[in-house]
């Protein structure tokens, strides 16, 4: 899967939300704090095309887009590149680190208890 950056993910949660979507719709749905212009959009829709990460249908002379790339596939992804890249693969660490900054509440703690004795089972 190619890489998908921070703008383009933009784009690709729109999609998953709804879709298919025109370009327009898309335009219309953009966070208007993100303050992008019309032609950044058809930018970053053209790059998502050529990494296959989204298809296209045409009506007339209107362009409707939709995910191919599917959100669990992008997530499984993106964790896993970033769990290699940051923590050397190492989820231990991973937990480790939040631990030490102390961002992990009671309630996570719980959580991930729980899950332990899931994944034990």
């Amino acid at each position: 899967m190619n890489k998908i950056s921070d703008s383009e993910k933009v784009i690709m949660d729109i999609l998953w939300q709804s879709s298919p979507l025109t370009a327009l719709e898309i335009i219309d749905k953009i966070d208007a704090e993100l303050n992008w212009q019309d032609k950044t959009i058809k930018t970053l829709i053209n790059r998502l095309l050529k990494k296959e990460a989204i298809g296209f249908k045409k009506q007339g002379r209107i362009y409707h887009y939709f995910p191919v790339l599917q959100q669990d596939a992008y997530i499984q992804s993106a964790t896993t590149g970033f769990l290699q890249r940051v923590f050397g693969g190492s989820v231990t660490n991973l937990v480790a680190a939040f631990a030490k900054h102390e961002q992990l509440s009671d309630k996570d703690i719980q959580e991930l208890k729980a899950l332990l004795k899931k994944l034990e089972k």
